[in-house]
């Protein structure tokens, strides 16, 4: 993957140092929403990293906005930060101007459909839409009745029906109805069709935030199996806690370089190119795979303070179990690059995986 600016990953850290605490997270999952953590976020322009200058964006790299999203991962921020950043791409690819706020986009289920009519007004109802109740805007993809092609839409979130719910992280996570919706704008994606690039960019994102979660509970493990003494030691001098630590490390390892070899992907290839597909459904699949098996190490390791409300780690835990199934269960990208690697032949499997 090309590098993100440092400055950017280390503005993300102070930010959340300073002011994403565990009793912050609590709290959101109650349903008070951090304006102070979200304004700190929305000001340094990290919520809009792809948006270009040109649309009232940053105009930072897609490493750079990716390190945003796993840097956030890292202290479970409880703000729609990764969804803001995809529904700004996906805005500034179509050419509208972004507004300011936070964001969410929609469909994130493969099979649900929103549909514009010839009056110019959306129908439909989305399910599991990230931060829906918390969105002022949202971006959507919608079909067209008249044959032209899928569009980018623009849409308050105040004009459509939204239903309270929440994920297994305890984020704000609920279906959307749009009855007669007028969307404040529509474009084009030049190129790829925006409902597959809005699944790529999703799995890509999540395998990013995932591989960020991952990563804090490494360290969370670490740290309490140096720290918890039984018997007389710490426990990390235990060769089953030794064995189990290597093991959850080598699950981020793998998680990570998986979710680095999607961006790498995206950022040479493009996001329609095959070979995108390829690396982004591996690394949904091998993120998922890493977010199960590292989640039930580090809470053996911690043992029943793993489950404690005031600890951190199942902040972590939840969402990684939660962000699985986002923009497709390994199972469903599973699938896909089954097909993929059918479709090519035996032929093409070997360069295609080295052209990654």
């Amino acid at each position: 993957m090309l590098k993100a600016d440092p400055l950017i990953v280390e503005t993300v850290t102070r930010v959340c140092t300073d002011l994403c605490s565990a009793e912050l997270v609590n709290a959101a999952e109650d349903g008070v929403w951090s304006a102070q953590l979200w304004d700190a976020m929305e000001s340094t322009g990290l919520s809009l990293a792809w948006v270009p200058e040109s649309a009232g964006g940053p105009g930072a790299t897609l490493a750079d906005g990716f390190a945003v999203a796993r840097a956030a991962a890292r202290f479970a921020v409880p703000l729609p930060v990764a969804e803001t950043l995809c529904a700004g791409w996906l805005l500034a690819q179509a050419g509208l101007q972004v507004p300011a706020g936070p964001m969410s986009v929609a469909p994130v289920r493969p099979g649900d459909a929103i549909c514009l009519d010839a009056d110019g007004r959306l129908s439909g109802s989305v399910g599991e839409v990230p931060y829906a109740a918390h969105a002022m805007h949202l971006a959507l993809v919608a079909s067209q009745g008249d044959g032209d092609g899928p569009l980018v839409g623009l849409v308050s979130a105040a004009d459509c029906s939204r239903s309270a719910g929440s994920n297994l992280a305890g984020e704000a996570q609920g279906a959307v109805g749009f009855e007669a919706v007028r969307p404040v704008d529509t474009g084009y994606m030049s190129g790829p069709d925006p409902q597959e690039a809005l699944q790529r960019l999703g799995a890509a994102i999540r395998s990013q935030q995932m591989a960020g979660a991952l990563e804090r509970i490494l360290d969370l493990s670490l740290g309490y199996a140096r720290d918890r003494i039984q018997f007389g030691r710490p426990i990390a001098r235990f060769q089953a806690i030794q064995h189990s630590l290597a093991t959850l490390a080598g699950e981020v390892a793998a998680a990570g370089a998986a979710a680095d070899a999607a961006v790498s992907a995206i950022i040479r290839h493009g996001i329609d190119d095959q070979r995108t597909l390829f690396a982004v459904a591996a690394a949904k699949i091998r993120a998922g795979e890493a977010a199960g098996a590292g989640a039930a190490i580090a809470h053996q390791v911690h043992g029943a303070m793993g489950f404690t409300r005031e600890y951190s780690l199942q902040q972590s835990t939840r969402r990684l179990w939660a962000w699985r199934d986002d923009f497709g269960a390994e199972s469903v990208w599973a699938m896909r690059l089954g097909a993929t690697v059918v479709g090519g032949g035996a032929a093409a499997l070997w360069p295609a995986l080295t052209s990654l």
